[in-house]
């Protein structure tokens, strides 16, 4: 018979301690920005009957004060949770505490565990997303994370091209998803405007609002049409996980453009910083060779 310290052992659960709400700090980089109230008011009503079944997480800091140590701890999961809480007047909350001493690590969390509770609306997955971008991660990266496909990542973010006007009415569900995604195809800004608006007072569905754009694609000249460049395109792939960020190289004769996105300060700074670090910008492993003279292309 083996003995019992060759048995595998199970992996014991996080201890939850319960902790006064005063001590407990919103999370910053909580991704949810908006907390429906009557929403609130009903998990409050809730608890009030029930109490809180599924704990928050926190981590724990401690602070050096003239009079000793200050203990307060940071959510990184759960704020709807409290918020309720304190609206059902309770002093204290079960809470799991963890130790990470990252804003990565604690940013990383706070979107698993959002998404797997599909408690965020699309933009704000989005700015979450942006958010990892800013920390260094890759789209595959990010994908991996949260069991999403680049894809879906990358089509994630791109609602942050839309102006901020249709970004808040996909916030407040005013319109889904997949209509957001047909208005970034209109590239002319004021007859996105002129559909949006359109959108709103006709209620249209996704196929009535694929109709009303194709028809404004059919009433706009035709351009040539043009195959596009494998070599391009592979510049475009390998650029794009390389910076984590939407990037387009433009053919113009014999010269071309680069356009790189970014969605906030800090994401510019991130992307500089990754060009700066890299000996010659770009990591010549990470490009197929346009060098020749009918590629000359000039960012």
């Amino acid at each position: 018979m083996l003995n019992n310290q060759f048995q595998p052992q199970s992996k014991l659960p996080d201890p939850v301690f319960h902790i006064e709400v005063d001590k407990i700090k919103p999370n910053p980089l909580q991704p949810r920005r908006d907390f429906n109230e009557e929403s609130l008011k009903e998990l409050a009503s809730s608890i009030g009957e029930f109490g809180i079944l599924h704990p928050l997480v926190v981590t724990k800091h401690e602070a050096p004060t003239d009079f000793g140590t200050t203990v307060e701890y940071h959510l990184i999961s759960g704020e709807r949770r409290l918020r309720a809480a304190k609206m059902a007047g309770l002093e204290r909350v079960p809470a799991m505490v963890r130790a990470l001493p990252t804003e990565r690590e604690r940013l990383e969390l706070a979107i698993i565990e959002n998404i797997q509770r599909e408690n965020l609306n699309p933009i704000e997955t989005a700015r979450a997303y942006a958010k990892l971008q800013e920390f260094g991660l890759t789209q595959r990266e990010i994908a991996v994370k949260v069991s999403k496909s680049r894809e879906v990542v990358a089509n994630s973010v791109r609602l942050l091209n839309l102006p901020s006007q249709i970004q808040e009415a996909v916030s407040k569900n005013s319109i889904n998803e997949s209509q957001a995604r047909l208005l970034l195809a209109v590239s002319d800004l004021k007859e996105q405007q002129n559909i949006f608006e359109d959108l709103l007072k006709n209620n249209f569905s996704v196929r009535d609002l694929r109709a009303r754009i194709q028809q404004t694609k059919e009433k706009t000249p035709a351009v040539p049409f043009l195959p596009p460049d494998p070599e391009l395109q592979y510049a475009e792939e390998q650029l794009r996980e390389a910076l984590g960020t939407k990037v387009r190289v433009q053919k113009e004769g014999q010269g071309g453009k680069l356009t790189i996105s970014f969605y906030s300060p800090e994401e510019l700074q991130l992307i500089i910083d990754k060009l700066v670090k890299s000996k010659n910008g770009i990591s010549e492993a990470a490009l197929p060779d346009l060098s020749e003279p009918k590629e000359d292309f000039s960012i």
